[in-house]
């Protein structure tokens, strides 16, 4: 695959499927998996995208919720940065898109006679 890869987070949307509104509606079911977390790490892990997860809570998250991975997480592929155009080689002409010509010319200074 030439593109990178990315995802997208959808616990937010899966708690709703399930009837869970409220981000604090997680605590008490992670806290019987023996996961404790307080409300603003919950509220992070529903709100945002994490970017580093715990195994543990995943797996309790996907206990919880009786869902697959597939249900929480959406691969994507991003498209990958636009090519740059080749540098012309020295000594070759430089491509029409150059900003060589936009440059200011060097002021020269001189002394003057007094």
């Amino acid at each position: 695959m030439d593109g990178k890869l990315d995802y997208r987070w959808h616990l937010r949307t899966v708690m709703a499927d399930r009837g869970m509104f409220s981000t604090t509606d997680l605590i008490p079911p992670l806290a019987q998996r023996g996961i404790t977390l307080s409300t603003s790490q919950v509220y992070r892990l529903v709100v945002e995208r994490p970017e580093r997860l715990s195994l543990k809570i995943l797996m309790a998250l996907l206990d919880i919720l009786a869902c697959t991975m597939d249900d929480l997480i959406e691969p994507i592929a991003v498209a990958g940065a636009a090519k740059r155009p080749k540098k012309a080689v020295s000594g070759g002409t430089a491509p029409a898109e150059s900003i060589g010509a936009l440059r200011p010319k060097r002021a020269r200074i001189t002394r003057s006679s007094r």
